[in-house]
């Protein structure tokens, strides 16, 4: 085993992730102008579609890691049938989820139940398409809605804090079925669908626009949270999350709402609001 892989199974990674999560909150101007300036210089990122450009502007690291972008930065398909791309990063996989189960890289797969934390919320799903994308440092940390929907029920499901980046993704067994995540489950004008937010080394968090922050705390058992009735509906399009650090979001689609093209590829640059996929007519 390569020594990276085996410090994944190794490095005790909720405790990792506290420090990160103390150091990228700390509002100290020097630590947190020194961490800014390292990340856009190390990832090259691309302040000039960001909301503002001044350090000062954020209070602390994840202000500046979670910012948010100009208006019309990314706008959304002029075809009211098409999946939007939830996240900007790169596809990690993408395709047919065959008999339940869903690519992780070659040779590795796992199953929409294992992800999902349960048989029956799989069921949908089992012969539909999947999406991952991986979001790396350099990357808008913000997550959108691939379709419009109105929620239904999370799903925090506890899990390790495993790296998402390819290396991990190839390396890992079952990585996103492994680590902990948020499972957001939507219906939408054709059927129901799942965006799933999941943790990774280093990340501090996970929050949603109808409950703030929900990752950490970290889970000890699997926590439900039902909002069927309460009226929570996200536009194609619309903030429903972020990550406080990198991470990869996943989405579930059954057959009878959808399907992601077939051109997508892995490692393929992508951004909230490209066209990613078609839902069916009717």
């Amino acid at each position: 085993m390569r020594p990276a892989l085996w410090l994944q199974y190794a490095l005790p990674h909720r405790f990792l992730s506290r420090l990160v999560l103390w150091g990228t909150r700390w509002t100290f101007a020097p630590w947190k102008n020194f961490l800014i300036g390292r990340i856009v210089r190390a990832y090259d990122v691309n302040l000039a579609e960001a909301e503002t450009a001044d350090f000062a502007a954020w209070p602390h690291f994840n202000a500046f890691f979670t910012r948010a972008l100009k208006p019309g930065a990314r706008p959304q398909p002029a075809d009211p049938a098409a999946i939007a791309c939830p996240a900007d990063g790169r596809i990690s996989q993408s395709g047919m989820i065959s008999d339940g189960r869903i690519l992780q890289a070659k040779g590795q797969s796992f199953s929409a139940a294992e992800l999902l934390g349960d048989e029956a919320a799989a069921a949908p799903y089992r012969d539909g398409s999947f999406a991952t994308v991986y979001l790396s440092p350099r990357d808008y940390h913000r997550v959108h809605m691939p379709l419009a929907g109105e929620l239904v029920e999370t799903v925090h499901i506890p899990g390790r804090l495993f790296s998402v980046a390819p290396f991990a993704v190839v390396g890992v067994p079952r990585l996103f079925a492994r680590n902990e995540r948020l499972v957001c489950h939507f219906q939408g004008e054709h059927g129901p669908f799942v965006v799933v937010l999941v943790g990774a080394m280093l990340v501090s968090g996970i929050g949603t626009v109808w409950r703030g922050v929900e990752v950490p705390p970290y889970a000890s058992s699997i926590t439900r949270r039902d909002y069927r009735g309460r009226g929570i509906r996200l536009e194609r399009g619309a903030e429903m999350g972020r990550f406080n650090m990198g991470s990869t979001a996943i989405v579930l689609l059954p057959p009878a709402v959808g399907g992601f093209d077939a051109t997508l590829v892995a490692e393929q640059p992508v951004r909230v609001g490209e066209a990613i996929g078609r839902q069916r007519a009717g």
